[in-house]
């Protein structure tokens, strides 16, 4: 059966990824003057970032699960209400603390938004079409990571900062009564009707919330300090709480069916692998350049785009190739490319062109748009259409806590080469004499990143043949 409406949902889905992905990039370029504005340090600007990466990873699968049970369109359009809200509190805040609060709300908008919109995509696309959607997604989450900086310096040299939040609601306000309309007819339309586990979300939350908490303080706390171990035992209670109420419960938030999924399972794995590879690059490079490079922002800026130009142009293609040929190969290649790129950064150099350093960046772009689109393609035509909201917030989750443990591990790695070479000094206080230092531990991130692509590589292709 064709669904007429596809296109009108796909765009309606691309405006919520386009714009929240562009408001998380334009809030990392705008933290300097709002801490400057606020009079504020880093160590509170800094959950501005961490609570709304907390609220929407914790959330992702309990907002997939309604959307199962309540139907796509009130947690959809739920979703941009709660989301413009969020942003016009954090245009408003006051204190850098109603700011972090108003993000958690902006949060909450955004985990609903996320949880649903693969699943959206695959409930009203033809299978052999899916590939395609899902990778003209790509190039739309892309599109909105590449215009980030650049708008956001545009905001920040011509009006406040605050407009970078309010550039949210005229989009939200129409995307909220669009959606009202064009999601009246979809297909499960209804959801399942059943009970909501609000003990397995509960648990969920908990656990993800110890875990990236513990993952994201490790640097400033220990690795050995009683703080990280706390979270880790709790993130551990948690999810055996979870795994004994999923095996009990009549309706469980994760129906634990899926994990004997192949394609499921498999690819889930691997793409929190390439994104925790992938944010080693992302979390790093800014670094490099800034310190033993000494390029300006602007130009550190330019060269940070560049693997997400890549995933706009390559994603819808590989999502093409990935209706006509599977996800096997093409995920292997992506995540292998990724890995030689990896490689090919521990040779890097403070003097090098910049051209030596855009091609290693491209690699990079080219390999994961090579991965994402058909790796999701996979995932969510592996499962029943009543379970692909949970499908999806899983997608999300794993992309998260990717992304989540790939800075944790690369900052951790990084500052304790660093502050054993220097003996005990620290990026705050760097100099040129520390350029060797400064390389060396670099080197140790990248090969760490290296390692991790290729045994994504191993993942993505055990995955197997699809059926």
């Amino acid at each position: 059966m064709v669904y007429t409406k596809k296109w009108k949902i796909f765009s309606l889905v691309g405006v919520s990824i386009f714009m929240s992905t562009l408001d998380s990039s334009i809030v990392n370029v705008a933290l300097p003057f709002i801490m400057q504005e606020m009079a504020t340090d880093i160590s509170a600007i800094q959950w501005v970032v961490v609570i709304y990466l907390l609220t929407v990873s914790s959330l992702l699968l309990t907002f997939g699960r309604l959307s199962d049970i309540k139907g796509r369109r009130p947690i959809y359009v739920g979703g941009f209400m709660v989301f413009t809200l969020g942003s016009f509190l954090c245009g408003t805040a006051g204190s850098v603390w109603f700011l972090v609060t108003a993000r958690v709300v902006q949060g909450v908008g955004a985990s609903m938004l996320m949880a649903c919109s693969p699943a959206l995509i695959v409930d009203v696309f033809e299978k052999e079409q899916r590939g395609r959607a899902l990778g003209m997604i790509g190039a739309v989450v892309a599109a909105g990571l590449t215009l980030g900086p650049v708008a956001g310096g545009f905001i920040l040299e011509y009006l406040s900062w605050r407009y970078i939040f309010f550039i949210n609601l005229p989009i939200g306000i129409a995307a909220t009564v669009a959606g009202v309309f064009v999601l009246k007819t979809i297909p499960g339309g209804k959801g399942t009707r059943e009970p909501m586990d609000y003990t397995g979300s509960l648990a969920m939350m908990i656990g993800l919330c110890c875990l990236i908490l513990g993952l994201t303080q490790v640097n400033s706390w220990g690795i050995l300090s009683l703080r990280f171990a706390g979270c880790l035992a709790m993130a551990a209670l948690a999810g055996a709480g979870f795994i004994i109420n999923a095996k009990n419960c009549v309706h469980p938030l994760f129906d634990l069916d899926l994990l004997k999924i192949r394609l499921f399972v498999m690819p889930l794995a691997a793409s929190g692998i390439l994104f925790a590879a992938l944010f080693t690059i992302v979390f790093m490079m800014p670094f490099y350049l800034t310190y033993p490079c000494g390029f300006s922002a602007g130009k550190t800026g330019s060269i940070m785009i560049v693997p997400f130009v890549f995933l706009l142009f390559i994603s819808p293609v590989a999502g093409e190739l990935s209706d006509r040929f599977g996800s096997r190969r093409l995920c292997s290649l992506g995540m292998v490319l990724l890995g030689l790129s990896l490689v090919s950064l521990i040779f890097l150099f403070p003097g090098m062109e910049t051209l030596g350093i855009l091609w290693r960046m491209a690699l990079a772009g080219v390999g994961t748009a090579l991965f994402v689109s058909p790796n999701n393609t996979t995932i969510m035509g592996a499962v029943p259409m009543v379970q692909r909201g949970i499908a999806s917030g899983a997608v999300a989750t794993a992309r998260n806590l990717g992304m989540v443990m790939g800075v944790a591990l690369a900052t951790t790695i990084f500052t304790s080469s660093f502050a054993r070479l220097t003996q005990g000094g620290g990026l705050d206080n760097y100099t040129p004499a520390m350029v060797p230092y400064f390389m060396a531990s670099f080197q140790k991130v990248m090969g760490f990143g290296a390692v991790l692509a290729f045994v994504g590589a191993g993942a993505a292709y055990a995955r197997g043949k699809e059926g």
